[in-house]
This record gives structure tokens, C-alpha cells and sequence, in this order.
């Protein structure tokens, strides 16, 4: 499978309905009124602008322009280290997945979730965009804020960390779960 390919579908699937308009407004110069009406998805846009050869594997430039332009620097961060490594890595020593310990704070944190994130010093600007993608599903939303600062904290970002901030936020049963 084609990496950059994959990529441009990572993309799709995370931006939300409002972010997508924003980058079809921005391709109005480059893509005709009607063809961007019927634009549904990420991927329909991206498709439509790799046949132009508006973005290519070698010219990212204008993605990087409308990723800037909607404030999606987690995207724009995502796109850089593919451009510099020739693919996007995991970064090492994030929590082992084996662990799952997001699955099982998901499952035990309830609407206390922003208390959570609070004490992980996620901002409180992303967790909004990601309440805005995910409006009834809190669990999604939790998840979403976890993943958000797992990538954010990068090889920072260790179980021992969750397990205090559950602690500090009073959730020690949640903690001596995630540490089983």
C-alpha cells in the first residue's frame, strides 16, 4: 500500500465537517465551483487534487498551506516527518500497546474526562475541536483527547504519566487498573 496514499487517508478520516469546508474553500482557485460541490470527504478532495497535481509525494506544499490555514498543526506535524523520513513513524516509548491502558481508561472514565486531560496539561483549545468532531459520544471524545496527547507528548508520553494524572484527579481505581 502506498504510504502516502494511507497518509492522505489519515487525514481524511480526522478532519471534522467544518475543517473540511474550510479546505474546499481554499481550493476554489484551483478546483472548479461544480466538481467542489459535490465534494463529500477528505478523500474525494485529496483524489480530485492528486489528479490535478495540485499535491503530489514530491510537492506538499499547497496540503502544508491549507493544513496551516484550518490550524491543523497535528496534521502539519504528521506531513512534515513524512516528508523528512519518507514515511510517518510511530514515535518509540509511547504507552505499550499491549497495555491497552486507553481502552481501559475509556471504559472507566466518565464525564470527569476534561478534569483528566487537564492534569496531562492538554490544552484546552484541542479538546474543544475534538468535543466539536465527537458531539455524543464522550468516550470518543476521550479517546480522541488521549491519542491527541500521546502524539503531542510524543516518546514523552508514558503510562506512568496516565496513572499519575488518574491518581491526581482521585481516580485511583481507574489507576490500579491501568497498572495491572
Amino acid at each position: 500500500m502506498d504510504p502516502f496514499l494511507s497518509l492522505l487517508h489519515s487525514f481524511s478520516s480526522s478532519l471534522a465537517d467544518k475543517e473540511l469546508s474550510s479546505m474546499k474553500f481554499l481550493c476554489q482557485d484551483k478546483i472548479g465551483k461544480r466538481k467542489l460541490e459535490s465534494v463529500q470527504s477528505g478523500v474525494e478532495l485529496f483524489t480530485i487534487l492528486l489528479e490535478q497535481q495540485d499535491i503530489t509525494r514530491d510537492n506538499v506544499a499547497f496540503l502544508e498551506e491549507m493544513l496551516t490555514n484550518i490550524r491543523r498543526e497535528d496534521l502539519l506535524s504528521k506531513l512534515k516527518q513524512f516528508v523528512g523520513e519518507g514515511e510517518v513513524k510511530a514515535p518509540a516509548d509511547q504507552p505499550d500497546p499491549h497495555e491497552k491502558p486507553m481502552e481501559v481508561i475509556c471504559d472507566n472514565v466518565g464525564r470527569n474526562w476534561r478534569m483528566l486531560m487537564r492534569k496531562l496539561e492538554f490544552c484546552d483549545v484541542k479538546m474543544e475541536r475534538i468535543v466539536e468532531a465527537n458531539p455524543r459520544d464522550q468516550r470518543e471524545q476521550l479517546f480522541q483527547s488521549l491519542r491527541e496527547w500521546q502524539r503531542w507528548r510524543g516518546r514523552d508520553a508514558k503510562v506512568a504519566d496516565l496513572i499519575a494524572a488518574l491518581r491526581r484527579c482521585s481516580m485511583n481505581l481507574v489507576a490500579d487498573i491501568v497498572e495491572q
